[in-house]
């Protein structure tokens, strides 16, 4: 279940951060402004539950296996939440919020910043 989880979680945030996102940027940003709500709904509540999932079966393994590199690999996975805490969450509640303007030039550089910030959880 660890590697289960934390693989599709990673595999997730890899295709949004490589094609997904990329090409809705592509589209220009009142399409980008308009598409990332409702893609952020329902994106956050799978992504929650992937990195929940891998990290307690990772905490799980290391506690009945005794093997370290499970509880590192545990922590590296729930190490996405204090970075989308402090990154990523800020620019959501901008984008999310009904009084952004999905077509201005400052949603497309909102956009922008969450692309980067999405990256970086990844490295």
């Amino acid at each position: 279940m660890a590697i289960l989880g934390s693989g599709t979680f990673f595999s997730a945030a890899l295709y949004i951060s490589l094609a997904q996102h990329p090409a809705t940027l592509a589209c220009g940003v009142s399409v980008g402004g308009r598409f990332f709500p409702p893609m952020y709904n329902r994106a956050a509540p799978m992504q929650i539950t992937l990195a929940l999932v891998g990290f307690l079966a990772g905490i799980a393994s290391w506690y009945l296996n005794s093997n370290f590199l499970w509880l590192a690999g545990a922590l590296f996975l729930i190490s996405v939440v204090p970075i989308t805490l402090i990154i990523i969450k800020p620019v959501n509640d901008i984008l999310l919020s009904p009084d952004n303007d999905p077509e201005s030039p400052a949603t497309e550089v909102l956009l922008r910043r969450w692309g980067q910030g999405i990256a970086c959880e990844q490295l």
